[in-house]
């Protein structure tokens, strides 16, 4: 059975928190077993590639679905906040061959980020298909 972890942030969690029931919930509808999914919180965004790094290097976790928001304000910081957590994402998974999942909103406004975040076709549940089909086509194309 294969085993998915998601790292989310809490910064913004009136938010993250509907990304997590998103992906937590379309995982259980899709056949993962509870005890397969490993969920751990961190601070911030920026927080989240190390996390992923540390759960790559594990070699428990099938894909690692990564979820935050940042949502732009009035200073420069989004824009390095955004940056980083997307370059760390992609270097996790490029340095681990294993699938990380960006579902961090980078958005505008806080009313954005929570239309982005709800509903039936809310980032969580793409995310959690995407870590799905990922987990099965590395599975597929590495044997």
């Amino acid at each position: 059975m294969k085993q998915f972890a998601i790292v989310v942030s809490q910064f913004n969690h009136h938010v993250t928190d509907k990304l997590l029931e998103g992906a937590h919930s379309r995982l259980k509808e899709r056949g993962i077993d509870e005890a397969n999914i490993f969920v751990t919180k961190v601070p911030g965004a920026v927080e989240i590639p190390l996390i992923a790094k540390l759960l790559a290097q594990s070699n428990q976790y099938h894909a690692i679905i990564c979820l935050g928001a940042v949502i732009r304000g009035e200073t420069d910081h989004y824009d390095y906040v955004c940056d980083q957590v997307s370059r760390g994402c992609q270097q996790v998974m490029l340095d681990f061959d294993v699938p990380v999942i960006f579902g961090v909103l980078t958005t505008h406004t806080d009313e954005q980020a929570l239309e982005r975040a709800s509903g039936n076709e809310g980032k969580g549940i793409y995310c959690a298909d995407a870590a799905i089909h990922m987990a099965n086509l590395v599975n597929e194309l590495s044997h």
